[in-house]
């Protein structure tokens, strides 16, 4: 659903907005998360984790493709 850009991206946002929180019970540093984001039908959707999760992003060559051309037609950041 999301290009490999595009989960970095949340997952700094979510991580940022979790530290802010300065939460007793969250951990200094890096906070461990997972998100499901459901897409509009059944087969879409994405999972996105903290990026110290992730050592090694892979990307689904579809994801990447759609991103690219929005960002040709002025539709993303």
């Amino acid at each position: 659903m999301f290009s490999v850009e595009q989960k970095r991206k949340i997952a700094d946002q979510i991580q940022k907005i979790l530290q802010e929180t300065n939460h007793p019970e969250l951990p200094v540093g890096e906070i461990q998360f997972f998100l499901h984001v459901c897409g509009e039908q059944p087969w879409s959707f994405a999972d996105i984790m903290n990026n110290g999760a992730i050592d090694n992003p892979t990307a689904n060559p579809w994801n990447e493709v759609v991103e690219e051309a929005m960002k040709k037609a002025g539709l993303n950041d």
